[in-house]
């Protein structure tokens, strides 16, 4: 049975959601990841929820929260009620659920690794406990041979016995691989799609396993969406999120979604051990993650030796030092930030005497690029990105002179105040 959805729930929906019957609306007027954090945000510092929007006190509400969007903006956002119960309708004869990141039952290790990235809607099918079981996640590239199929499936297989459940994109090639070797020995599978999640739900390969409780399939985007490489690249960071360790079984070079993922965990958000396959004929890609730090996959040859590879990769990493990353601290008053157990204050880093070291700086500037270079779509003026980021002006200034010199942001010269959006070309710089 679908359980109704929570009142927090149908307002991030009405705030951010491309509702299926409304097709035709235009997508510019949903909230972005960044819009609704800033709305968050707000509704934060009034000690508010998102369902206030929607309640009998909202009025008063969408005026204190409609400035930096605009009060028509939010209205019509919110005005989509009809809209929503026909999506809510299509969506419970699919069997899809629905979750947002204000309810409890959103899975943890999401907030907890993502944070603010964390995708505000999870739309599934299945069992959503299986979310918070960790496992290995299996990726890989779309076109593969009939040997990499079958090493997958073993790998699969392997899981199941050793009761580890398997993560993966749901993707043909190596993600169905990994899935259907655990199905069919009997375990349990998380599928992390970035589209078509309605066919998935009714797959008639999917039904028993979903029935029987030991398949979930999930997705941050709409259940009816289509593919789109942004999409697919985005979700691996869930993909990671919500395992133990990660396993890429191939990889192209230098491209594609399987490497850029691979490369960000191992690099910059460090969220669980990254093994690659080894060994004779790898392939460039793989050869090349290992040098970014993959750790060679062991080749566990029965469930005992699986089991034992997995549990010494958490507790290495349990050992380990913490990484120097940072990420986004959701709390009142300006932004803060964490690292390695510290929390930085924005006042630590500007200034004659800055209290961290410049690796941390570095670290800062890196994270506060990313963020930014995804935000900034569409143009928006200083004063809009200081409080974004709930940092002083002078600091605001500081990063966004940097990063106009690297080319990562552009100015928008025809307006007034000035305006910063993300430079299409700075990813081939890179």
């Amino acid at each position: 049975m679908i359980e109704p959805l929570t009142s927090n729930t149908q307002a991030i929906l009405l705030l951010t959601a491309p509702l299926i019957a409304g097709r035709g609306e235009t997508s510019r007027d949903l909230l972005s990841l960044g819009e609704y954090n800033r709305l968050g945000r707000i509704l934060r510092e009034k000690q508010k929820q998102p369902a206030d929007l929607i309640g009998p006190d909202a009025h008063g509400l969408i005026e204190l929260c409609a400035q930096p969007f605009g009060r028509a903006r939010l209205d019509g956002l919110l005005g989509r009620g009809f809209l929503l119960s026909q999506a809510v309708e299509r969506w419970n004869a699919r069997a899809i659920w629905v979750i947002s990141r204000a309810d409890l039952r959103y899975p943890k290790r999401l907030k907890a690794w993502l944070k603010e990235d964390a995708p505000p809607l999870l739309y599934g099918c299945g069992e959503a406990g299986l979310l918070e079981k960790g496992g290995l996640a299996v990726v890989g590239s779309r076109h593969v041979d009939d040997e990499l199929i079958t090493f997958t499936e073993n790998v699969g297989r392997l899981a199941a016995k050793a009761h580890r459940t398997i993560i993966s994109g749901g993707a043909k090639g190596i993600d169905r691989a990994a899935m259907h070797g655990a199905l069919v020995e009997g375990g349990e599978v998380a599928g992390v799609m970035a589209d078509s999640l309605e066919q998935a739900a009714l797959a008639r390969d999917n039904r028993e396993p979903l029935m029987e409780g030991r398949l979930v399939l999930i997705s941050p985007y709409d259940p009816a969406a289509g593919f789109n490489v942004g999409n697919a690249m985005q979700r691996n960071k869930v993909i990671y999120a919500l395992a133990d360790a990660g396993l890429v079984v191939t990889s192209d070079f230098e491209k594609g979604g399987t490497w850029t993922g691979a490369i960000e965990q191992l690099e910059r958000l460090h969220f669980v051990p990254v093994f690659i396959r080894n060994g004779d004929n790898v392939g460039r890609g793989n050869a090349a993650l290992i040098h970014h730090g993959g750790r060679p996959w062991p080749n566990p040859e029965n469930a005992a030796e699986l089991g034992q590879v997995l549990s010494a990769a958490m507790e290495s990493v349990a050992e380990e030092p913490k990484q120097e990353a940072l990420s986004f601290v959701l709390r009142e008053g300006p932004t803060a930030y964490t690292t390695s157990g510290k929390t930085v204050e924005p006042s630590d880093i500007v200034g004659s005497a800055p209290k961290i070291n410049s690796s941390l700086a570095e670290g800062l500037f890196k994270t506060v690029r990313d963020m930014l270079r995804r935000e900034l779509v569409a143009g928006q003026t200083e004063a809009e990105i200081m409080s974004l980021l709930g940092v002083t002006k002078t600091q605001a200034k500081a990063w966004l002179a940097r990063m106009l010199k690297e080319g990562a942001i552009e100015k928008v010269k025809k307006t007034k105040p000035a305006q910063y959006r993300a430079a299409s070309a700075f990813g081939r710089l890179l």
